[in-house]
């Protein structure tokens, strides 16, 4: 893992020569290239250090996931985002992150936030903490990463046989996953007693693409 590696995750591939221009104006970091997905990055730059991610990827994936599948794998993480979901913004905000910059802004704040973020040292923007000040009545349910899973899967309208499948876990434990999820969420005060009330919890938490996610 080379921490001055540097690898765009955005299936708009414009956003490309601002990113390597981005780079090549800080001393040390090199741009490895862009992939569209998490797992296009890790297959192609498996070597690169810093993602700079977009939170909507048209492959629909979660946010929240795909932070924490860069961090699993040891890159630093800054979020390169329009900021059109503000609840999304909140949730990613409290992940291991180092930085969020708006595609907004003005190049050099993406440049001196790479610069910081290099040094393995976090930038608290005026984004990020504003994300982290906003929007306190939906508290999270503190899923497990299997427990996403299965909310990702059977909210989608899969029976619990097709989500062991998919999982290779027995049924039996998908549906004590399930009992399991509906219970965080009512301790919180966010029922999902139904499956359209899990589907709009996953929407919510962002382990499903929002509806008017486009390509």
């Amino acid at each position: 893992m080379d921490p001055t590696l540097v690898v765009l995750v955005d299936d708009h591939e414009i956003l490309e020569s601002a990113l390597r221009d981005a780079v090549a104006r800080v001393p040390g970091l090199a741009f490895a290239g862009v992939a569209p997905t998490v797992d296009a990055a890790l297959d192609r730059h498996p070597d690169a250090g810093l993602a700079v991610l977009d939170l909507r990827l048209a492959d629909g994936s979660s946010p929240l996931r795909n932070v924490a599948r860069l961090v699993e794998h040891g890159a630093a993480v800054v979020v390169f985002t329009s900021g059109e979901n503000p609840y999304l913004l909140r949730l990613v905000a409290t992940t291991p992150i180092l930085g969020i910059v708006r595609k907004s802004d003005p190049i050099q704040v993406l440049v001196d936030t790479l610069a910081v973020v290099a040094t393995g040292t976090p930038v608290l923007s005026t984004e990020w903490a504003a994300a982290l000040d906003s929007d306190p009545g939906l508290d999270a349910a503190g899923l497990s990463t299997q427990e996403q899973q299965v909310l990702s899967l059977f909210a989608t309208g899969l029976k619990a046989q097709a989500v062991a499948a998919a999982m290779g876990i027995a049924v039996s434990t998908v549906e004590d996953y399930v009992r399991r999820i509906r219970s965080k969420y009512a301790r919180i005060g966010r029922h999902a007693d139904t499956k359209i009330d899990l589907y709009k919890r996953a929407v919510e938490d962002g382990f499903l693409p929002l509806p008017d996610s486009v390509a």
